[in-house]
């Protein structure tokens, strides 16, 4: 008899120690209730409880969670339905809150962004849609928080994960990119003719340049080349004509002279028979010494003048 008391005393230490004992995990919060009602939150570390008093009516995981929200249909402003599901992030902060304030809010924040979303696809036309998500997702994370402050729980983060429109509308989308796609390809060509032609006239102009500035210096030089063979030229003959005038004022000089005339006369006179036959000969062709002399005359004259 006295064997089974002791068991019997050994079972009660056990189950006092089970009921009193309690070792809470890292980043978890447990809700304790004395007599059925709320007495404290435990939390993580060794806690002791009044036994058959104290119980723990609530455990909380304070880490950051994700919730699949279901997929469901939405109307846009332009009455398309599309398919809307995506992920949304909470984290608990008060966990008395999180006991008392609602049944179940992972299913209450489910819902709570689906409704949300809905409302916000509402207001926007189809092709927006696609444009102003993260717009879509701040928008429910607002609503979203502020519900659920009684609740104690933080929303974190909500994310659109696919936007799924009809077949007819996919089609109708993949067209109008496809005629996007096309309309670019014609502007990049288009740019790429222009630019190409600019190049083409532009290299064009340089060459007319080029040539121009190169005929402007070719004519330049032409120039300065018949400006010094004049200069050159001039020079020469008044050295040459410097040089006769003092051979005439040397001894002998005037007869040299009057030779070279009668020379030249009588060459030029028998070149112009050569050229023609018609010929009008000076009443006075004899006197060629008296012709001489007179073009001496001449040059003596110009020599004193």
């Amino acid at each position: 008899m006295e064997y089974i008391v002791s068991i019997g005393l050994v079972i009660l230490v056990v189950v006092t120690l089970v009921k009193t004992a309690r070792i809470v995990p890292q980043r978890q919060a447990f809700v304790i209730e004395r007599l059925g009602k709320y007495s404290r939150t435990l939390s993580a570390g060794f806690h002791v409880l009044f036994p058959f008093i104290d119980r723990v009516a609530y455990k909380h995981s304070l880490k950051e969670v994700a919730i699949d929200v279901p997929s469901q249909m939405c109307i846009t402003k332009d009455n398309i339905a599309i398919e809307i599901d995506g992920v949304l992030y909470m984290q608990v902060l008060d966990a008395k809150k999180a006991s008392y304030g609602i049944e179940n809010y992972h299913f209450a924040s489910a819902q709570l962004a689906q409704t949300t979303l809905r409302s916000e696809i509402g207001k926007l036309e189809l092709d927006k849609t696609f444009e102003e998500r993260d717009a879509i997702n701040a928008n429910i994370i607002n609503a979203l928080d502020k519900a659920s402050e009684p609740w104690g729980l933080k929303i974190t983060r909500y994310e659109i994960a696919n936007i799924t429109p009809p077949k007819s509308v996919q089609d109708a989308l993949e067209k109008q990119m496809r005629a996007e796609r096309e309309r670019r390809s014609q502007i990049a060509l288009s740019e790429g003719e222009r630019e190409a032609a600019i190049n083409v006239a532009e290299g064009h102009k340089q060459q007319v340049i080029k040539e121009s500035e190169a005929q402007k210096l070719r004519q330049i030089n032409e120039a300065e080349g018949k400006a010094q063979e004049i200069t050159l030229l001039a020079g020469a003959t008044a050295e040459g004509i410097r040089n006769i005038a003092s051979a005439i004022n040397e001894p002998g000089g005037s007869d040299a002279v009057n030779l070279r005339i009668a020379e030249q006369y009588v060459r030029e006179f028998g070149n112009l028979a050569k050229e023609t036959n018609t010929m009008i000969l000076p009443s006075n062709l004899a006197d060629i010494g008296g012709t001489v002399a007179s073009l001496g005359k001449v040059l003596s004259q110009t020599k004193v003048a």
